[in-house]
């Protein structure tokens, strides 16, 4: 299945795609892609549902994050080798754990707002893991039975508050619309296999990431089963994966991105986002 959250910010609600790919507001059957509903059993009761009665969604209307209730935004960092190696940095002997503020997360299609001060705001195309049920302690041969799915996210990134200011890298992750998650949840029976997906980034119509899955130096049941161990995983938490070589501090000499600039990116399977860049009006 493909949901999604429709309407405006702060007030969406769910919604799914059909078999002719028409979208359906599902508010008649559950009150949001959040908690149980993002079980087994709470995916179970919208695939039983006839969707042909469901009110159509305009396609005109703004779709948000494809999950809510949202407790933890959890990243890891330098999961690629080739990324960590543009990035001048080692591969990791264990993932790099950091986490982004919900605060950041918004629609597939937001606006980028580059923050006051802002000179080095960067993109990352990564593949985000919903978790659907409670975990902890888990193994990786259980791991993926607790996602309820996967998703696409922009981890927006603004290098030099990352790199070159003191602490760590969270502040560099978190600014407003740093966070990008959809459109669509893709449930983890219609991923065949979350290891072998292709991906990619364009900035003003120039390919800047191309790459796949395969590459992750660590795996997403193994991330999944890592993170279990030091940290009870509840349903709407969303892990961010890593993203593979091109962002912007990696380019030669770097790029970063300006007011007006277009991005756009996409998974194999899981849909495709594009973004404005804005300069932030407050």
């Amino acid at each position: 299945m493909k949901l999604f959250r429709h309407g405006v910010s702060g007030a969406e609600r769910p919604g799914i795609l059909d078999s002719a790919g028409r979208r359906r507001d599902l508010s008649e059957v559950v009150p949001d892609l959040s908690g149980e509903v993002l079980s087994d059993v709470g995916l179970q009761r919208i695939r039983d549902t006839d969707l042909g009665d469901l009110p159509e969604v305009p396609d005109d209307v703004r779709l948000g994050p494809c999950v809510a209730g949202t407790g933890k935004f959890i990243c890891i960092g330098l999961n690629y080798a080739d990324h960590a190696a543009e990035s001048g940095l080692p591969v990791p002997p264990e993932p790099v754990v950091f986490m982004k503020a919900t605060s950041a997360i918004c629609g597939p299609n937001d606006p980028i707002t580059i923050p006051r001060g802002s000179v080095k705001t960067d993109w990352e195309v990564e593949l985000a893991v919903v978790i659907g049920t409670r975990a902890k302690y888990l193994s990786e041969a259980d791991a993926l039975k607790h996602i309820a799915g996967y998703a696409i996210t922009n981890d927006v990134s603004e290098r030099d508050f990352q790199l070159e200011r003191a602490g760590q890298w969270t502040k560099g992750k978190s600014c407003d619309n740093y966070g990008q998650i959809g459109p669509w949840l893709v449930t983890r029976d219609a991923v065949q296999d979350p290891q072998d997906l292709s991906m990619w980034l364009t900035v003003n119509d120039q390919t800047m990431q191309s790459g796949s899955t395969k590459t992750m130096v660590y795996g997403v049941a193994h991330l999944v089963s890592y993170l279990s161990q030091f940290m009870t995983l509840h349903p709407g938490d969303v892990i961010s994966t890593g993203t593979p070589p091109g962002v912007g501090m990696g380019q030669k000499p770097p790029q970063y991105l300006r007011h007006g600039d277009v991005v756009e990116l996409g998974i194999e399977g899981l849909g495709r986002q594009m973004q404005d860049v804005i300069s932030d009006p407050e």
